[in-house]
């Protein structure tokens, strides 16, 4: 079983430059929730940092366009981002939405709620 956090940006380094550049000069209108609550401007919430580092679950981090070509969602539709998404060996599905993920405001949020998830498994 693994998590995949997949980001509301694509992997290009023109991309990474505007999605820098917009999280510092308008946050509050930048796309990917997900980002914005597990960086800050320039680092890793440290907060989240320890999660990721010290959690048993294994976690896989993509951008959009990186998942889009990896895997197949077929069975997702529709499918928005950010999005968290729970991998096994014979099925991927929806673990977070986007709409869950939006609502967050803090890395604290998201490290319940996906412990919350986490609990039927």
């Amino acid at each position: 079983m693994k998590l995949i956090f997949v980001y509301n940006a694509n992997s290009g380094v023109l991309d990474k430059i505007i999605d820098g550049a917009h999280k510092i000069v308008s946050p509050s209108t930048y796309d990917c929730n997900l980002c914005a609550v597990t960086f800050g401007k320039f680092t890793e919430d440290g907060l989240w940092k320890d999660f990721r580092e010290n959690t048993a679950v294994t976690m896989e981090f993509l951008y959009k366009d990186k998942f889009l070509q990896n895997y197949d969602t077929k069975n997702l539709q529709p499918l928005s981002f950010p999005a968290i998404l729970l991998k096994t060996a014979t099925n991927l599905k929806l673990f977070i939405s986007s709409e869950i993920l939006n609502e967050m405001t803090s890395s604290e949020e998201l490290i319940k709620a996906i412990k919350k998830c986490l609990t039927p498994y």
